[in-house]
């Protein structure tokens, strides 16, 4: 059995106060993905994986972004859009290493290469290809832009488009990946903060957040064109059909949490043999009764050797 997991951070060092440490120790997980690490090489805490080997893409943007792959042994390979990752052992230093990306980026891409959004690992003891994801949160359209809606200050629908062209290429950047793991013998699961919500079942408050970013119809039309029975499975949907939810995702203000009113964020994508492997999942929406992070890990175990 594998158990796989994925979790929005929202800051190691934040994480890690909260309890992270505790929890990636008495988890049992054997693949973990991170998303918004959110701290350069020298900014994290010694020992912050715990037991595990991780592969890193930190980005170049101090305090945003950064992704993860914690695994029980070193990975076969490694791959990133900006071609270095940082490789690192139990009680080792982080190291620079090179791990170049052997799928063409797909045209669009190349301005996100050193973001630090997605990084991609062959498992060295299962047949099967990890990546991880943490897409862009977006914004809304100039033309549902309110001002007295709004938290941010009104950008003429830049961060939208900016998330819509992110998402044009990295659809076909995820076929070319996914198609090359096949070509090698190896599943591919793809996970991580995809910032969308696919269906009404993933999202509490969803009559009123239709014309909200994270829920546009046409972002939840573009999360639906990457999944179908033969290509990519959306996994706890597919143990969870009816069931809506489970969230993974609360806001801090308010109620929220308390009341269950989240969002579905955080995803496992698999490949159909895997997908079919899974037998269940959790969402660990707190640790001891703490919050993790605003986000909360999404727990997988597959019957996978």
């Amino acid at each position: 059995m594998l158990r796989i997991a994925t979790a929005n951070i929202n800051g190691i060092r934040a994480t890690q106060r909260r309890g992270f440490d505790d929890w990636l120790a008495g988890r049992g997980c054997d693949v973990v993905a991170l998303q918004e690490v959110r701290a350069q090489a020298d900014k994290i805490p010694p020992g912050a994986f715990g037991d595990y080997h991780v592969a890193l893409d930190t980005g170049t943007l101090p305090g945003r972004n950064g992704v993860a792959v914690l695994t029980r042994r070193p990975p076969a390979a490694i791959r990133t859009w900006s071609g270095t990752a940082l490789l690192g052992a139990p009680e080792a230093p982080l190291t620079p290493v090179l791990a170049p990306d052997h799928v063409p980026l797909a045209r669009g891409l190349g301005r996100f290469a050193a973001e630090g959004r997605y990084l991609e690992v062959d498992l060295a003891d299962a047949p099967l290809t990890i990546a991880c994801l943490y897409l862009p949160k977006g914004g809304l359209p100039a033309h549902l832009q309110r001002p007295e809606r709004m938290r941010e200050a009104p950008d003429g629908g830049a961060r939208y488009a900016r998330k819509m062209g992110f998402m044009a290429a990295f659809s076909r950047y995820l076929v070319r990946t996914r198609r090359a793991a096949a070509a090698a013998g190896r599943e591919f699961l793809l996970m991580g903060d995809l910032n969308i919500a696919h269906t009404r079942q993933d999202l509490a408050a969803w009559r009123r957040n239709q014309q909200n970013d994270g829920f546009l119809p046409e972002e939840r039309e573009w999360l639906g064109q990457q999944l179908s029975p033969r290509t990519l499975v959306d996994v706890v949907r597919h143990l969870h059909p009816e069931q809506d939810g489970p969230y993974s995702w609360w806001s801090w203000l308010g109620q929220s949490f308390a009341n269950d009113a989240g969002w579905r964020l955080d995803y496992h994508l698999a490949t159909p043999q895997l997908a079919r492997s899974a037998l269940r999942t959790e969402v660990d929406r707190d640790h001891h009764g703490i919050r993790l992070s605003d986000h909360s890990p999404v727990v997988v175990d597959y019957d996978w050797p």
